[in-house]
């Protein structure tokens, strides 16, 4: 690099878990798009973690360290991660989620840098007034808070009681990669004749799943060779398979864990369901929309508009299980309907979701704070000032 010859920007990310989610895969798909764009990344995860993230980025050039935070309120994790973001001369920090917006915030400010939070989808901070204190402290100063829905974007200004114009929206993007083969139906050894409902997320009661099946229990008069596979992990697989033997449809759902192989899955599917009870923008009802699969969904959340309030995917109410029925119904029997939904599904994910939009969106932002005045106690610590100046 010549005397000339700008630094490259350098981002740190810092995320509370590294398992498998929404909120990990944006980190991954961020850090790795800014990097493959010239930026430097470190990307700040648990100490004893699942490994899933740093595995999901082995050969991207995207750096890990670990932090340590035993206990709720850890002075020693804030430092250490100050030390580490002074060490790496970061730029700008990027949190995710409650935890590390609050020691994000707490640690870019000891170390005079910018910092963005994004909120995913998750409200856990609003439960009690000591979270929503300490959330709202750490959106002081130079932080900007972003929301991956319009919806999250209205809870957040009224649980903290910060303006409205304050919370930056960027909706989430993902990179498709159309499959090159599909084998999910061999799989699952299904006839010609047989249907496919498919629904990918976690086995949490937010995702909705026992509505998608008593949904598939009340079409057994009408489409009884229909089945419904859900990709995903979780705390209510054993529940989820108890209430499938309990109507009696055992055999005709489907629970796959967790795959590797989303679009081959999605590829599958005659239709994708997205029950969710409460959402941001999922990453699941984005690639279904890509792979142009025809879609039923919660109208929860940032879902209504990327399905273009219905014209794009068939909306219903959360945790309605006739009105899925419903929904199924249609699709199954009209393959027009079906096929026009998916073709519309994709021009929308390809316009507003493809992951260049969202990476485009977040460097702007960090480009705006970048541009604003350092603070007085950045400007102290530089080398040769001793005295207090304004900045």
């Amino acid at each position: 690099m010549t005397p000339s010859t700008p630094r490259p920007l350098r981002v740190a990310h810092l995320i509370e878990s590294d398992g498998p989610g929404g909120a990990e895969r944006i980190v991954a798909g961020l850090a790795r798009a800014l990097q493959d764009a010239g930026a430097w990344n470190v990307i700040f995860l648990p100490a004893r973690g699942e490994g899933w993230l740093a595995r999901e980025l082995t050969g991207s050039g995207v750096a890990i360290e670990e932090y340590r935070l035993d206990r709720p309120l850890s002075p020693a994790c804030a430092r250490a991660l100050t030390a580490s973001l002074r060490r790496h001369r970061i730029d700008i920090a990027h949190s995710h989620e409650f935890t590390m917006a609050v020691y994000g915030a707490w640690a870019s400010w000891a170390a005079g840098i910018p910092h963005v939070v994004t909120m995913h989808g998750s409200r856990y901070y609003a439960g009690r007034l000591r979270r929503r204190l300490a959330l709202r402290a750490a959106l002081a100063g130079r932080t900007r808070v972003v929301a991956v829905s319009h919806q999250l974007g209205g809870h957040i200004s009224r649980d903290l009681r910060v303006r409205r114009s304050r919370v930056v929206m960027v909706p989430n993007g993902v990179r498709f990669t159309e499959p090159a083969a599909g084998t999910l139906r061999q799989e699952l050894a299904l006839g010609r004749d047989e249907r496919l409902i498919v629904a990918i997320g976690n086995l949490y009661p937010v995702k909705g799943h026992r509505h998608a099946i008593e949904a598939l229990a009340s079409l057994g008069d009408r489409h009884p060779a229909v089945h419904l596979a859900i990709a995903g992990r979780g705390e209510l697989e054993a529940a989820l398979a108890a209430q499938a033997r309990a109507l009696g449809i055992e055999r005709r759902v489907h629970l796959l864990g967790l795959r590797a192989d989303v679009a081959a899955v999605l590829a599958a599917a005659d239709v994708v369901v997205q029950p969710s009870l409460s959402e941001g923008l999922p990453l699941a009802l984005l690639e279904a929309m890509f792979a142009a699969r025809p879609i039923v969904a919660s109208d929860v959340g940032e879902i209504g508009a990327a399905l273009d309030h219905g014209r794009a995917g068939v909306l219903v109410p959360p945790g309605d299980a006739a009105a899925l029925a419903v929904a199924f119904d249609a699709l199954l029997t009209s393959g027009d309907r079906a096929r026009t939904l998916g073709r519309r599904a994709r021009e929308r994910a390809v316009a507003e979701y493809d992951l260049s939009h969202m990476v485009r969106r977040y460097r702007t932002l960090y480009d705006e704070l970048l541009s604003e005045r350092i603070p007085v106690h950045s400007i102290n610590r530089l080398p040769g000032n001793s005295q207090q100046r304004r900045p």
